[in-house]
């Protein structure tokens, strides 16, 4: 029996990757020319992507991973979580990459060693980044030197391993960091102590992160180099032309076409953001009529697209929320325009800035909100207040 051809070609999903990456162009060529150096055993600057929510950056980082594997780069994707420990899981992803890199006995040697100083890393620290009582046979063999408890020197020795090992093999590595804006503190400071140290010695390590809009000014703030260490890329909705694209070529592979107002109407109503883009050439894909997606599809397709991203891609965040985290932001959508400033927000609230500065704090942390350039408020997702406003009005 034949399955039967109902295939959609467009893909909403978390981080799915589409089957046409459009206007992404420039910045996949920039990333190739990092992975080129990499390759070949050089050192070279790191990478930080950051946008809103739903502008693609993890598809972004899934397709230059994509480009690493097919060039035969040695990499590991790591997503940072909420509540977890980077510190406790990284050792994991280099001993990862340690045992892809052990492939000639001249690296041997230095696999075996890097490998020890791994270890010794991984029973150091549990899942708060405190010492462990914990003990290895391989950790022995490099008992403090990855192990001494303070982060930054131990994350900076395991690094250091890492790159050696590129060094003497003539191929480095690429740490693929998703979600970068969720590691503490003194992790990330860490992270960018080790990857400074492996610049000083030329070493060919290098991080290529995606994270929220305020990622550059948590690097800066934690260390006065971040922006020597790393390339800050702005990742943003795409341009007309390219979202017409995004929506346009999948469609060409099933002798689909859609007509200059379709397109027009759709660009308008998701402003161009690719995520949304996705997710409303899903809805009209079914209501196409002899090869044509017309206006009176696109208007027909609307109501079940702002019902899709409600039940999922809004709610799933609208859930995360506290009932003090939604009085806030109720409070933001009550201001007279976005981004907002704090002070509104308390008087929307009717309490202090002092009050309503914690809670604005988690929201941050959350990843829900973020802290504007002009030292105002906004959402990290697009088009949540419109969303909220359906919902409490």
């Amino acid at each position: 029996m034949n399955l039967p051809l109902a295939i959609n070609p467009y893909t909403p999903g978390a981080g799915m990757l589409p089957k046409y990456l459009a206007g992404r162009e420039q910045l996949m060529q920039d990333a190739l020319e990092v992975l080129g150096y990499i390759v070949n055993g050089y050192a070279t600057r790191s990478i930080v992507y950051y946008g809103l929510r739903g502008v693609g950056k993890t598809v972004l980082l899934s397709s230059i991973e994509k480009a690493a594997s097919d060039n035969n780069v040695f990499y590991e994707h790591i997503e940072a979580l909420e509540n977890s420990s980077f510190s406790a899981t990284i050792s994991l992803y280099i001993l990862k990459l340690l045992a892809k890199m052990s492939f000639t006995e001249a690296a041997k040697l230095y696999i075996e060693k890097a490998k020890s100083v791994a270890a010794a890393f991984q029973v150091c620290y549990n899942q708060d980044g405190e010492a462990s009582i914990g003990i290895n046979k391989d950790a022995l063999k490099m008992r403090g030197i990855a192990d001494t408890g303070n982060l930054q020197n131990d994350l900076t020795e395991l690094f250091v391993h890492l790159g050696q090992v590129g060094e003497k093999i003539n191929s480095g590595a690429v740490l693929f960091i998703d979600e970068i804006q969720y590691l503490k503190p003194l992790e990330f400071e860490a992270l960018m102590a080790a990857l400074h140290r492996c610049n000083q010695l030329a070493l060919p390590v290098v991080v290529i992160a995606a994270g929220l809009p305020n990622i550059a000014k948590i690097a800066g703030d934690i260390k006065s180099y971040a922006e020597r260490l790393f390339q800050f890329v702005r990742v943003d909705k795409l341009q007309p032309k390219d979202a017409a694209l995004a929506l346009s070529k999948p469609a060409e592979r099933f002798q689909v076409s859609y007509d200059d107002e379709a397109l027009s109407f759709i660009l308008e109503e998701t402003d161009c953001y690719p995520y949304f883009i996705q997710e409303f050439g899903q809805k009209i894909w079914r209501f196409k009529k002899n090869g044509i997606i017309d206006l009176a599809a696109a208007h027909t397709a609307l109501p079940s697209y702002i019902d899709s991203l409600d039940d999922s891609f809004y709610k799933v965040r609208h859930d995360r929320a506290s009932d003090k985290d939604l009085e806030f932001m109720q409070a933001m959508i009550a201001c007279p325009h976005l981004p907002c400033s704090i002070k509104d927000v308390a008087k929307h609230m009717h309490c202090s800035t002092t009050q309503a500065s914690p809670v604005r704090a988690k929201l941050i942390h959350k990843g829900l909100i973020y802290a504007t350039s002009r030292g105002e408020i906004d959402f990290t997702v697009p088009k949540f207040d419109q969303y909220l406003k359906r919902l409490y009005r």
